[in-house]
């Protein structure tokens, strides 16, 4: 064989490893009683796109997607019943912007600013689907609070939330 066509088969060698290494495949993982605990995309052994979490009731615990093995993008989790609990983005694998709580009975708790999972910005109380309250977080410490929407909004003109 010439040096040249060693050369190729070398070549063609690794580029058929490397493919093989980025292959994708869906995973699915159980507990010992043959029960789902999760399921999704795996590239590189990593988790990648759409995963989802059971709880031991065989509900969806959360549903999100992963990147290189680390949560981002927009989020659900749910309660063992099956409402939904909270929702909101990661980025690199932390809280990020606006996440919604909800309460049992279905109805909005609060929606809090997050910025690398610690509260800045905004978050605002809800009571009967109204806003009643708003806070003001800068690095998860509570800086201000207005029970009063109508100064809210004047001392807040402008601001996003």
């Amino acid at each position: 064989m010439s040096i040249g066509m060693n050369k190729l088969l070398i070549a063609l060698l690794l580029c058929s490893s490397m493919l093989l290494a980025q292959e994708k495949s869906y995973h699915k993982i159980f507990d010992n009683d043959g029960l789902i605990l999760e399921e999704g995309w795996k590239q590189n052994n990593k988790k990648t796109e759409y995963w989802y979490t059971y709880h031991s009731n065989g509900k969806i615990a959360s549903k999100g997607h992963f990147e290189n093995g680390i949560e981002e993008k927009y989020w659900y989790f749910y309660g063992l019943n099956g409402s939904l609990k909270k929702e909101g983005h990661f980025l690199q694998g932390l809280m990020s912007d606006w996440w919604v709580f909800y309460k049992e009975n279905g109805t909005v708790d609060c929606k809090v600013q997050y910025v690398k999972n610690k509260k800045e910005g905004y978050c605002l109380q809800y009571k009967d689907n109204e806003v009643y309250k708003v806070e003001k977080f800068v690095s998860d410490v509570k800086v201000n609070e207005w029970m009063d929407l109508k100064s809210f909004r004047e001392e807040n003109r402008g601001n996003k939330f």
